[in-house]
């Protein structure tokens, strides 16, 4: 495995980059799903089938794991935390959704793409160039950075969760109207959501503390941060300053 350890550093590096620039384009242009979607971004197909399009590619390389390698215990619990989140945004956010939006092939594409990267790359720090420190469970859970890590990322997948359904529940059968979501985290951030999936990400990369984890932090950080901020806007434009109130964009009472 030792002679793909370059090629493995390359990529991490490139796509830091690439996660710079994806945070500054995504300030001039909002990528076109849900709320911002629109048909410059090209044929679209129902959004429930294009999350499922989009978000298993994740789950790929982590089968070719478990059917061609065998990891650790410690890495299986690595992989399945991650599995647990893509399983629910694959399989189980898509049945949940409501209403007949549509999803552009393009934000598919480009989604299904970073997703088997980073799957890959997060596989193969924890099962082809493992940390010293990853032993096994009962080792590594005696360090401080296994017990935040993993209260961070339960705490942030319930979040995100959470206000999941607060948004699905914004409108009654029928009802096409647009609301402000309240309750909860949004009393104090404009997309609660995604604060619980910066949050749980951020979890996940303390628990595995190599760059490949924190570098998915990054790239979460670069998509969801500036999407917030036109979330935010487009809040305010809709529904006026003093409906929005003093409440963030993505992190309470910070940003």
């Amino acid at each position: 495995m030792d002679m793909y350890l370059p090629t493995y550093n390359t990529v991490l590096w490139a796509m830091a980059v690439m996660g710079l620039f994806v945070f500054v384009a995504l300030y001039f242009v909002d990528a076109g799903y849900g709320k911002f979607r629109s048909k410059k971004w090209g044929v679209s197909i129902n959004n429930k089938m294009g999350w499922v399009l989009m978000e298993c590619p994740a789950l790929i390389p982590i089968v070719y794991v478990l059917l061609t390698m065998k990891p650790s215990n410690l890495a299986l619990l690595f992989m399945g935390l991650y599995a647990m989140h893509y399983i629910y945004r694959s399989f189980v956010f898509p049945t949940l959704l409501k209403g007949k939006s549509k999803m552009p092939f393009a934000i598919i594409d480009m989604g299904a793409l970073f997703n088997f990267v980073n799957s890959s790359l997060l596989c193969a720090s924890v099962v082809a160039f493992p940390k010293e420190s990853y032993t096994d469970i009962a080792s590594y859970a005696g360090n401080w950075n296994f017990w935040v890590g993993i209260v961070l990322f339960f705490a942030g997948m319930y979040t995100h969760m959470k206000a999941d359904h607060t948004i699905r529940n914004l409108r009654k059968p029928g009802d096409t109207n647009h609301y402000l979501p309240k309750g909860g985290l949004f009393d104090y951030v404009t997309s609660a959501n995604y604060f619980g999936e910066l949050l749980e990400w951020t979890g996940f990369a303390i628990l595995l503390n190599n760059p490949a984890a924190w570098l998915f932090v990054w790239w979460t950080a670069a998509n969801l941060v500036p999407r917030a901020h036109s979330i935010n806007k487009k809040y305010r434009a809709e529904f006026g300053n003093d409906a929005v109130g003093d409440r963030k964009r993505i992190i309470p009472y910070i940003y």
